[in-house]
């Protein structure tokens, strides 16, 4: 019994999470395996790891050597823990305002950025449009804030809401999901600080793009009949 369980554990620790990817069923195969694509995915696996579609398997080096050899594999990637970099993001890329490809990138002239998410705050001073050109021709958006909000910035705001169907809804962000624009494509906001401290200047990725919102999201999570129109509504 001692020996199993030393064995036991000498598994347990070589064991490593990974992320499996493996062809798509395409042709004949595909239209016989459409109704069982858990024992495809599952034919990868040992027998004693968990489902793909419940968690990435646990393996050991042997495992996955063995996993290499079937047909249809792609790769196997021990998964990683990506840690919180910095709140400075154009500085930490070495990014400058005056000088070199963010610059050559005209910061997002003409880009639109569409973005699925809890809807935005319209008057957030990263949504300016100071320098931001008109938006391009091909642009046939909405913005369902009254006429006043919207700008050469915030193109454009649709709010999905198809399970409650509340009439007239904006698309208001009360999730404080704000942020993921002005991460995206916030102008430049100079003197920014919090409370007086760390001043200096707020800007986001691509300053002079174009930003269209997509309400999906609410307290309760996102929902995918919400998305899907969203996600047509993006092109």
């Amino acid at each position: 019994m001692a020996k199993e369980t030393t064995e036991q554990d000498e598994k347990q620790s070589s064991l490593q999470t990974y992320n499996v990817y493996v062809k798509k069923l395409e042709g004949r195969i595909a239209m016989e395996l459409s109704e069982d694509l858990e024992s495809w995915y599952q034919s990868f696996l040992p027998l004693s790891t968990e489902s793909l579609n419940q968690q990435p398997p646990r393996l050991t080096d042997e495992e996955v050597k063995a996993m290499e050899k079937k047909d249809g594999f792609i790769l196997a990637r021990p998964q990683r823990i990506l840690p919180l970099q910095t709140t400075h993001t154009p500085n930490f890329l070495g990014l400058h305002k005056d000088l070199g490809f963010w610059k050559g990138s005209n910061f997002g002239k003409g880009v639109i950025i569409g973005l699925l998410d809890t809807g935005v705050l319209p008057d957030h001073p990263s949504f300016s449009d100071e320098g931001v050109p008109s938006p391009p021709a091909k642009w046939k958006g909405k913005c369902e804030f009254n006429g006043t909000v919207c700008n050469n910035k915030l193109i454009g705001a649709r709010v999905f809401q198809y399970v409650s169907q509340v009439v007239g809804a904006a698309p208001f962000d009360d999730e404080g999901h704000t942020h993921t624009a002005s991460t995206a494509a916030g102008n430049f906001v100079i003197n920014a600080n919090a409370l007086g401290n760390a001043n200096g200047t707020a800007v986001g990725m691509a300053p002079y793009a174009h930003l269209a919102i997509y309400k999906v999201c609410y307290s309760n999570g996102c929902f995918e009949v919400d998305m899907l129109p969203a996600l047509d509504n993006c092109h």
